[in-house]
């Protein structure tokens, strides 16, 4: 395994991501896309209903699902223009928080 440096002045497309992965630990790029498919089926099985509802990437980040309950339609002031208007009522859901860990924070300080 060598460490190929990677300038990086645009975010990699996948394909790009795959060879980078491929080159640096010497493992084709089918076994590369076959791990991320195994990565995704596992935080999918974490995430959906029924699951832990938590996932950990470690090192890097831990994505959890947050219930939000519906909320009513009421009526407000619009903070850009003052004049009162109403926002519309939104179903219940569910949506993903991601944190990052704090390998990852040191990276980017």
């Amino acid at each position: 395994m060598h460490n190929a440096s990677l300038r990086v002045t645009k975010p990699l497309k996948k394909s790009q991501l795959y060879s980078h992965l491929s080159t640096c630990t010497e493992v084709s790029r089918r076994e590369i896309a076959g791990i991320f498919n195994a990565l995704s089926q596992v935080m999918e099985s974490h995430l959906k209903k029924g699951g832990p509802g938590e996932f950990t990437v470690p090192g890097l980040m831990k994505c959890k699902v947050i219930h939000k309950p519906a909320t009513k339609a009421r009526k407000g002031i619009n903070p850009f223009t003052g004049e009162m208007t109403t926002f519309k009522a939104k179903p219940a859901r569910n949506v993903i928080k991601v944190r990052a860990l704090k390998a990852l924070k040191e990276m980017v300080n």
